[in-house]
Parts: structure tokens; C-alpha cells; sequence
């Protein structure tokens, strides 16, 4: 997938969007308060709600670990077996948070979302540690299990099988959740927080943004 270069934003929110709100990449602004997030939050800064919806339209949400914000959005990895997985490769469309009760601060995502293989995937898959990596072929994840038992035992045997280096399994990969919609909020006295909206109508598209009320 081709990234693109951030466009100019039509901006309503003027000149208030100074100090952590300031730029003119949303994206850039993103990964500042996420670096903030790792010298204040004591565990997982990168964890986002995911949400998604089921083939009836049955949203679900879970923690996922945030692994790159790159140039054209958010990526994460996980099983492609698993039932987000699948609800993704329906919907085409995922929405996540990311909350800082360190910083008072948050992050609200919508958008589109693809698959992120190759070797981008195979990089990252090899920089986990091994026991991620047998973890990450031995279980079927979000399929029902019979005991952590047998879990363990199939563990085990592809310790033996695929050795110390096993390859990134052909279920396990990223995605990449490309936005039309990021808002930035911070916590404000008197709960008149500050929040400022990011909006295109697709991801080729200038970004819109405007002050939102509390």
C-alpha cells in the first residue's frame, strides 16, 4: 500500500491551536502525544480501544497494542483468524481511542482499514521475542479451547518442529487503519475541555478542522 504525503488542512480552529494542538499533520501531532505517553503512563501507552462490528452490525471492542504511526495511519498486528480479523475483512471500516489518564489526554480514530503483509509484517514478526512468535502460531485465536493444557502442549511441540527462528505464520499480520476522522482532546478546568477535529472525505483528500464544544 502506498502512503501519502499529509495535504493542507482548512483550518476553523484559527490560531488556537497552539502548544500540543499545534501542526499541520495529524499524524505528527499523534506520535508527539503518544512519546509523551511513554515517559508518563505506567503500562501500555500504546494500548487502543478497538472497535468493530459483526456481519449483523454488532459493534465489539477490545485492547490492541498500537505498533507505528506512519505517514498514512495506524498500524497494529494480530491473527487473521481472529474474530476482529474477521469483522475487519467484512467491514472494511474500524474505529479505536487511545486514553492517557497520565496526560488527560486522548486521541478518537475512524477510517478505513487494509491489510499490512509483506515485509513490513515479516520485520515486525521477527522482532518479537520467541516466545511471542510459538505463541503466535500455536494459538487460534478467539476459537474456542479445550484447556491451557493443551495449549502449552502445542507450544511445545512447534518449539520442536519450527525451531528458533519460526517464520512469520501466512494467518498472522498487520493492518492499517487509514483515517477520516481524528479528534485531539485534553483535559480542561471546569470540564471545558479542549477538543479539535480532523476531517477529509477520504484519505487522498485536504483535512478539515474545527473546534468542538466540551
Amino acid at each position: 500500500m502506498t502512503t501519502t504525503e499529509p495535504t493542507e488542512a482548512q483550518d476553523t480552529g484559527g490560531e488556537e491551536r497552539r502548544g500540543i494542538f499545534a501542526g499541520s499533520d495529524p499524524f505528527a501531532i499523534a506520535r508527539a502525544w503518544l512519546k509523551a505517553a511513554e515517559k508518563a503512563e505506567i503500562n501500555d501507552p500504546n494500548a487502543i480501544a478497538l472497535s468493530t462490528v459483526d456481519a449483523s452490525g454488532l459493534p465489539n471492542v477490545r485492547m490492541v497494542l498500537l505498533k507505528e504511526i506512519d505517514a498514512a495511519g495506524f498500524v497494529f498486528y494480530t491473527n487473521y483468524g481472529s474474530a476482529k480479523a474477521r469483522e475487519i475483512e467484512v467491514a472494511g471500516k474500524a474505529a479505536f481511542v487511545l486514553h492517557w489518564k497520565s496526560l488527560r489526554r486522548q486521541i478518537r480514530v475512524r477510517g478505513s482499514i487494509a491489510r499490512l503483509e509483506g515485509a513490513d509484517a515479516d520485520a515486525y514478526f521477527a522482532s518479537r521475542s520467541l516466545q511471542s512468535r510459538l505463541g503466535a502460531w500455536a494459538s487460534r485465536q478467539s476459537q474456542p479451547l479445550a484447556s491451557r493444557k493443551a495449549l502449552m502442549a502445542e507450544v511445545a511441540r512447534l518449539t520442536v518442529k519450527l525451531g528458533p527462528r519460526p517464520p512469520r505464520p501466512p494467518f498472522w499480520g498487520g493492518y492499517r487503519i487509514e483515517p477520516v476522522e481524528m479528534e485531539f482532546w485534553a483535559d480542561g478546568a471546569f470540564r471545558l475541555h479542549d477538543r479539535f477535529r480532523w476531517q477529509r472525505e477520504s484519505p487522498d483528500k485536504d483535512w478539515r478542522i474545527c473546534r468542538l464544544s466540551p
